[in-house]
């Protein structure tokens, strides 16, 4: 280790050190460029499995990569950092600095044997190493003989890992320590004020790298944001490193198989997320347009609801209202998630959230598909906007491992028109993606999502006093965005190609609650779904069948005539009986299924309600046990969808290959 001594002595004789500060700084970056040559590493030994990684395009992987390296390198050394920044004068003796040395390297010589471990074992599960390995092996009496094995066997990782361990030890910054004098009460304040700013300003940073950024709309990164940096999902484990893969995971919920059929080709008869459409009429190009609405619960439409408040109830969407009466609607349609990111997945690529969001579970750098990845082989550009900083909730990483061609954010856009907490208001970005339409070559297919409809629910000022408040904060949000997407649809009704244009309009999730009738366990999840095809006045009306998020996928492709085989979890809206129709989503640990007139709780082993939705609106009374037929088939159908949900997601099936 490497010993060194910075001080400098006041008039006074008292000593004053910024050793600790230093010692932390130095072993960071000395840290940082160890996990650097690991990743050098685990990609050149395994080179042959990222064929179409140039050397052009490793630079971004690498720069991704550093996001990871600091977070795994503060959450992995909070031991470590905590030592060095408390504002304590033991810090400068020297046994304490040792000590800390010693901590440092002895945590971090751990994170470079599993992250060395793992340039072999991603070679059998094509992933990095998530805490759902000390589940898989538990009950393995013969772990310890097998790893002794594959350090014999694999002895040039072996060989790489004790020499990044030494590396580390033999150039790890140890302060000797300094001599410590009783101090007067000036200097002690002094001391103790500036060493706390500077505990603060550690602590700050340190939280900051954990996260992965700044900012309200930062989320802590997750396994799921790596897809930012590839074009591949296998890419993603480059991009990784496997202490953070397992911090990160750790004591998160993890699927187990649920074993309620012996074999795939049974649960195939019952249900399977793979679909071999049959159409009779050629493909139709059309172009494609998907709004996912900021919050946008069905309660605030008046379309919906004119039975509410005595039937005087008119709701604060005007413009969607008078959309719906134009476009193929449902009486029941629901959200497959209760948060933001649950609805990118589930709406783009039909993969509803069970247990947990797809994007935080340890699969989210599963190969998918969607309606992006699927339409390019039909030529189909494909581009996601979203009008918060890039990067913001994990969207723009989703979009890239969906097969979105671009994506357009606030970088794009521009830093102006800003709400000051989310992200552009939603006139100008929808004004803006208006614009940016019109310069694309057709086909496309394009998604945006709005925000202003959010916490802290403000509007632009020049917008004060015109839209109804209404009885919850976000019913003016709601009626400046319903306002916005009118504006929108003006600029779209310009272009010669609108009539040959399909719009889809959903939300994300729902939001505040003002009626009895949207707090039941079902409406919780109620969101407007809307396919609106100007050029076809036939495609119009109220649907009483039941429908969800996951549906528009297949729906938009049964509509264009799609003919290949696909993956979704949803159903085609348009070439599925009503009485086939199911809707499906995860709410306080149940499972929740509805189809035909009945709605099922199911906790995964037993069900724990069963209510006719249609004429107990309330579910106050439970048929459990008593319709024995209807629950039996529900429950059948719902445990072949679990079932294939998990295996699926556990195995990286999510795709048809």
């Amino acid at each position: 280790m490497k010993e060194a001594m910075v001080m400098k002595k006041s008039k006074t004789g008292y000593i004053v050190t910024t050793e600790p500060a230093c010692a932390l700084l130095y072993n960071f970056a000395l840290l940082l460029a160890v996990y650097f040559l690991c990743r050098i590493f685990f990609f050149l030994a395994n080179r042959s499995y990222f064929p179409d990684v140039t050397f052009h395009h490793l630079p971004e992987i690498l720069k991704g990569g550093l996001r990871f390296d600091i977070s795994a390198s503060i959450y992995t050394n909070l031991i470590y950092l905590a030592m060095q920044i408390l504002p304590l004068r033991l810090r400068y003796g020297r046994i304490y600095g040792k000590v800390a040395g010693w901590i440092f390297v002895a945590v971090n010589s751990i994170a470079i044997i599993i992250n060395c471990a793992d340039v072999i074992y991603f070679r059998f599960t094509g992933r990095r190493t998530t805490a759902t390995f000390f589940s898989e092996f538990e009950n393995e009496n013969n772990l310890f003989e097998i790893l002794l094995r594959s350090v014999a066997e694999y002895w040039y990782v072996s060989f790489f890992a004790v020499i990044m361990i030494f590396v580390l030890y033999k150039l790890c910054y140890i302060p000797r320590g300094v001599e410590k004098k009783k101090l007067s009460l000036k200097q002690g304040i002094i001391h103790y004020s500036l060493h706390t700013l500077l505990m603060f300003a550690f602590a700050c940073a340190a939280v900051t790298g954990m996260r992965g950024g700044t900012g309200v709309t930062t989320r802590p990164i997750t396994l799921g944001n790596a897809n930012e940096y590839v074009n591949k999902s296998i890419e993603t484990a480059i991009v990784l490193n496997t202490p953070f893969c397992i911090l990160r995971t750790l004591n998160k919920a993890v699927y187990a198989h649920p074993g309620y059929f012996e074999s795939e080709d049974e649960m195939k008869t019952i249900y399977s997320p793979v679909h071999h459409p049959a159409p009779v009429e050629p493909f139709k190009p059309l172009n494609v347009v998907i709004l996912i609405i900021e919050s946008l619960g069905k309660e605030y439409s008046g379309f919906f609801n004119s039975n509410l408040d005595g039937g005087t109830y008119r709701g604060y969407t005007p413009f969607l209202d008078s959309l719906c009466a134009e476009s193929l609607t449902f009486k029941y349609s629901y959200a497959n998630g209760r948060k933001s990111i649950d609805a990118m997945p589930s709406i783009l690529s039909s993969i509803p959230m069970f247990i947990e969001p797809y994007i935080l579970t340890p699969y989210s750098t599963n190969e998918v598909s969607s309606i992006a990845s699927v339409l390019k082989e039909k030529g189909y550009y494909s581009a996601f906007f979203h009008g918060a900083p890039n990067g913001s909730m994990g969207f723009s990483a989703y979009a890239r491992s969906a097969g979105f061609d671009a994506y357009f954010g606030q970088d794009e856009y521009g830093n102006k028109d800003l709400d000051g907490v989310w992200a552009v208001w939603d006139e100008e970005f929808l004004r803006f993606y208006a614009h940016r339409l019109g310069e694309f070559e057709q086909p496309f297919v394009t998604c945006v999502f709005t925000a202003t409809s959010h916490h802290p629910f403000r509007i632009p000022e020049k917008y004060e006093g015109r839209f109804p408040k209404g009885t919850q904060p976000i019913h003016k949000c709601v009626a400046y965005t319903d306002y916005a997407l009118g504006e929108f649809f003006k600029i779209m009704s310009r272009y010669d190609w609108y009539d040959n244009t399909l719009f889809i309009i959903t939300a994300d999730h729902t939001n505040q609650t003002s009626h009895r009738e949207y707090l039941t366990d079902i409406n919780a999840y109620a969101v407007p779904i809307l396919f609106y095809h100007p050029g076809n006045a036939a495609l119009k009306g109220l649907k009483t069948m039941p429908v969800q998020q996951i549906d528009i996928m297949p729906g938009i492709l049964g509509y264009l005539n799609y003919d290949k085989p696909y993956f979704a979890f949803g159903q085609d809206i348009f070439h599925t009986d009503e009485d086939d129709k199911f809707v499906t989503n995860y709410n306080s640990r149940q499972y929740q299924f509805l189809q035909r007139d009945c709605f099922l709780q199911f906790d995964g082993l037993e069900t724990k309600g069963l209510y006719n939705y249609k004429s107990d609106i309330f579910l106050e009374n439970n048929l459990a046990g008593k319709a024995e037929k209807q629950q039996f088939e529900m429950e059948t159908k719902l445990k072949a969808i679990i079932q294939q949900y998990i295996t699926r997601m556990m195995e990286n099936r999510l795709t048809v290959k």
